[in-house]
């Protein structure tokens, strides 16, 4: 299991955001506003040496930053965060190790075969890490995309993991009724990733101690990376320290 590190960036500033309060009538509640900028934290992922972190672009105004953090640790981050197959030639030249796509390729609730392919041509599967950000509806985990406000009929599925598992060469996945709210984990989601993901997966969302890792740890199986990010010092927690993350879960 590994610590995979994360630059959120809103209006070109990093932050700490509850994913699930971004949308276009108010604004976001804000957990962190970083004083640095994303570079800063692209370059100590590089001096620590913490390939596959992910950097993601919540709205618009964040390519330059994106950019900079790209060019700080060139070939070490994914990027997401409005990719699509027209963007993505450009985004590998600037220097991301994979792109990270949702909402392109689930389109109107559901998947978007076509654009999918469009993708994996663009990209190659190597390069292309599906985030399959997920909400608890009617007893199912289903995808959602449109900044977590759009449910989409994509339940996360051993049969629905494997086929996608063809396209791309990992998994993100937030918890999208536990990010960033620090509360713990959800727990049944871990164990469900555990059972069937086919492919390196990343889990994110309500980290806030320990246990909570150590729980990713054993109902995962082995098989879960993880992502911290309220919790974490360097974001403004107290609870996780992030030289205490390299130290543990650096590969």
């Amino acid at each position: 299991m590994r610590f995979r590190p994360c630059i959120d960036l809103h209006q070109g500033q990093v932050k700490q955001i509850i994913g699930s309060s971004l949308n276009d009538q108010q604004a976001p509640t804000t957990n962190f506003i970083a004083q640095q900028d994303a570079a800063y934290f692209a370059k100590i992922y590089l001096r620590d040496n913490l390939p596959g972190g992910h950097v993601i672009m919540l709205g618009p105004g964040n390519e330059r930053a994106a950019a900079a953090a790209l060019q700080a640790y060139p070939q070490g981050l994914q990027l997401g965060g409005g990719i699509h197959a027209e963007n993505a030639e450009k985004w590998l030249e600037a220097g991301a190790a994979q792109l990270i796509a949702t909402s392109y390729v689930f389109k109107n609730g559901q998947l978007e075969q076509d654009n999918l392919r469009r993708l994996v041509r663009a990209t190659g599967r190597e390069r292309l890490v599906l985030d399959l950000s997920c909400a608890r509806i009617a007893g199912r985990y289903v995808v959602m995309t449109d900044r977590w406000q759009q449910a989409t009929d994509f339940e996360v599925s051993r049969s629905n993991l494997e086929a996608l598992a063809e396209s791309c060469c990992e998994f993100l996945i937030h918890a999208t009724n536990v990010e960033g709210k620090q509360q713990g984990i959800d727990v049944d989601l871990v164990a469900l990733l555990g059972e069937i993901t086919p492919l390196p997966t990343t889990y994110a969302g309500g980290i806030h101690a320990q246990s909570d890792i150590d729980q990713i740890d054993q109902l995962g199986q082995g098989k879960l990376d993880f992502t911290v990010g309220s919790a974490l010092d360097m974001f403004g927690g107290e609870a996780l320290y992030y030289a205490n993350m390299v130290a543990r879960y650096r590969a």
